[in-house]
């Protein structure tokens, strides 16, 4: 079993995409690195959208700095990850829903840093003020620092390219 999973792996590390800006990661645990940082992009998305908060807190460090000053106005902040995801509660629950999507990740890895940039695309829905759709589309960057606990998120900045829908949605928690 453990040989068919190396031979799986030699596969799926040949068929991979090649970067086109060439900066491959070199040797088993860059890779493996790179596959990891970018699965915990992946799931604190599936976790908001699940309404996990348990499940996304931990995948953060005890403080991140957090930036969506492009979405809210609000300047960048260092602040205790609770107070991150304790907003997020309050605003994604019960009768708002949320979907968002990642793509076209792309890694940096230096030591135990490492960088995570892609695409992002997300909505959330809330009946009882017109439309109930608010959409936005923009970049993400997550910064990750390996610890004895694994990789944690110390950094979360998005860059809101474009919105459409609802500014009611955006703005009214759910309940």
């Amino acid at each position: 079993m453990n040989a068919l999973r190396h031979v799986t792996f030699a596969a799926g590390i040949a068929l991979a995409p090649v970067d086109a800006g060439g900066a491959e990661p070199a040797g088993w645990q860059a890779l493996a690195d790179e596959r990891a940082v970018i699965r915990i992009a992946d799931a604190i998305d599936r976790a908001v959208d699940a309404q996990d908060w348990t499940l996304a807190r931990s995948y953060f460090a005890d403080r991140v700095t957090a930036d969506f000053s492009s979405l809210s106005g609000q300047p960048a902040a260092n602040i205790p990850s609770d107070d991150l995801i304790g907003a997020w509660a309050g605003n994604l629950k019960g009768s708002k829903t949320s979907l968002h999507l990642r793509t076209n990740h792309q890694v940096a890895l230096e030591a135990d840093a490492a960088t995570v940039r892609s695409n992002g695309y997300a909505w959330n829905r809330m009946e009882g003020n017109g439309d109930p759709l608010w959409e936005v589309w923009g970049t993400y960057e997550h910064h990750l620092t390996r610890s004895a606990a694994g990789w944690k998120v110390d950094g979360f900045t998005f860059r809101m390219t474009h919105e459409r829908g609802n500014p009611w949605v955006k703005a009214t928690p759910g309940q």
